[in-house]
């Protein structure tokens, strides 16, 4: 049975935990369960067709990232997994200016030529958009894509974990070093315990490079601090549809009237700081409320912080890391974290595999993060 060690329990690597271990691989999966995990603290919108990103390899991965979805919660729901996190409701893409909302639909059926998952494209007047989402203003309408989807990020993590090790996994949770010979990964120790594998992967996200100085190798990784807010209201919003406002915030509703707003893009943290802010919360709260005043009223119930990553170009890496033998390695998702990591957690599982990836991997090249 071939063994395989993944470092780092985000939406990376219990993704690829999950589906090796459905492929008969030994898996043992170690994460140190650090506060300001990005997974941990997500939630996340599965609706990238409307970006007006133009990178067409950062498109490429977050097309299939959605596409990939259904498939991977139907097969946790086979394993018994009701609670997944992930619930397709929709996506109201807001604007005032009618001219931008007809661009941006025929930018979205456009998109659907080759990616038919999106389903109805739909052009909404205020009046359509503040019923789908009585929360909202009367005077801003909107583009609707119905294949649009919400997910909860610590919801899933938790499925794919237990998933992964009803089909065999284990999971550590310890601090990890990893254990080589001349220029071959051989294991990882964690705690007390020595792990052997014929890989190892590496998803440690903005905490990467501490597992890498002992190899000589320093990653072009930078992060960004998140502050997220959850709310409580009365109304049940189990059918409501993602909010997507011309800024960079959001509104998601959950079932039995949670609310989730944010999120702060905080360049250049002063470390790993958790805190809790009070810029931050004004931040969250004023664009919050503009875009959905019926927030107002609402019951703050929790905060969230998180690291979202980065590599160079905003463009996430997958693959070997060159020069050694036995060592994948995937970083930089940013904010699109939850849409990728799956589907890239699958492509770190077939390169653990031996096998061809889905999509070409050369522009996602870790030499590209590489500090030379």
């Amino acid at each position: 049975m071939q063994n395989v060690i993944i470092i780092g329990g985000g939406i990376l690597g219990t993704s690829a935990a999950y589906l090796l271990s459905k492929q008969n691989v030994k898996v043992v999966l170690i994460d140190r369960k650090d506060s300001g995990q990005a997974t941990d603290a997500a939630a996340g919108i599965i609706c990238p067709w409307i970006s007006q990103r133009r990178n067409k390899a950062w498109y490429a991965l977050a097309k299939n990232g959605a596409a990939f979805y259904p498939g991977l919660i139907t097969q946790l729901e086979e394993d018994g997994e009701a609670d997944t996190g992930y619930a397709r409701v929709g996506a109201v893409s807001l604007h005032q200016d009618e001219e931008k909302l007809r661009k941006m639909k025929e930018r979205a059926l456009k998109r659907k030529e080759d990616a038919p998952e999106m389903g109805e494209i739909t052009l909404l007047s205020p009046e359509e958009t503040q019923k789908r989402f009585p929360l909202l203003p009367g005077d801003t309408g909107s583009v609707y894509v119905s294949g649009a989807a919400r997910v909860d990020g610590r919801a899933l993590r938790d499925a794919l974990v237990r998933g992964a090790v009803r089909h065999g996994s284990v999971h550590v949770q310890d601090s990890a070093s990893l254990l080589f010979t001349e220029k071959k990964i051989t294991g990882v120790r964690a705690g007390e315990k020595t792990y052997e594998a014929e890989t190892v992967i590496i998803c440690a996200g903005a905490w990467a490079n501490s597992l890498l100085e002992p190899l000589g190798l320093h990653m072009k990784i930078t992060f960004q601090k998140a502050q997220i807010a959850h709310l409580k209201i009365t109304h049940e919003t189990e059918s409501w549809p993602v909010v997507m406002p011309p800024s960079d915030q959001y509104v998601l509703a959950f079932d039995r009237g949670k609310i989730v707003i944010g999120a702060t893009h905080e360049n250049d943290p002063a470390g790993h700081d958790t805190r809790i802010t009070a810029g931050g919360m004004h931040e969250v709260f004023a664009k919050g409320i503009t875009t959905a005043p019926g927030l107002a009223d609402a019951e703050f119930t929790e905060a969230r912080t998180g690291f979202r990553p980065f590599t160079p170009g905003f463009l996430p890496v997958v693959g070997p890391v060159p020069g050694w033998d036995g060592l994948l390695f995937a970083n930089g998702l940013g904010a699109s974290g939850l849409t990728m990591g799956p589907f890239i957690g699958k492509q770190l599982a077939l390169l653990a595999l031996g096998h061809e990836p889905d999509l070409d991997l050369s522009p996602y090249d870790v030499q590209g993060a590489m500090e030379l």
